[in-house]
């Protein structure tokens, strides 16, 4: 069984549904969990928000979050993770922005400076910033396969 099946059956046992709010993963974590057949039962959308008005129109990211920290900032993620919960009809959600790659990065915030967020209706919060290594299609991998485990470590923690 791959992680997001167990993710998935874990989500499903505790009467769960998660949506995603990705910015640096395009998607790619929504695609890994929507791979797993019956995924319906336990997945209910995911918001693609690759630009900052997509941020701020979709999910309410506020313009004066974006300016003050970036888009690659835990403020910014712990907006998207509120705003996910708030336009689905999920009760748990994970989001993520970051700087895959080759381009884009600085001295603050180098190449593979990844934020996430996790949260619940009733109340968990989870923030964190991850450095990884390798190139674009590494840096995304290793970035859904961290916040499918945090997410299913936090899962195992309260059953």
């Amino acid at each position: 069984m791959n992680l997001s099946e167990t993710v998935g059956r874990a989500l499903q046992s505790r009467q769960l549904v998660l949506t995603t709010a990705e910015s640096c993963t395009g998607g790619g974590i929504s695609a890994a969990v929507t791979d797993i057949a019956g995924s319906s039962e336990w997945f209910d959308r995911a918001f693609i928000t690759y630009s900052n008005e997509a941020k701020m129109e979709m999910i309410d990211v506020q313009s004066k979050t974006l300016d003050s920290f970036g888009a690659v900032s835990e403020q910014t993620v712990t907006e998207m993770v509120a705003g996910a919960l708030n336009h689905s009809n999920a009760n748990v959600a994970i989001a993520v922005s970051g700087i895959a790659g080759p381009g884009g990065g600085s001295e603050e915030k180098p190449v593979g400076t990844v934020c996430f967020a996790w949260g619940d209706d009733a109340g968990w919060q989870q923030v964190e910033t991850q450095y990884f290594d390798g190139d674009r299609i590494a840096v995304r991998n290793q970035v859904i396969e961290h916040a499918l485990t945090v997410l299913y470590e936090h899962l195992c923690s309260t059953s």
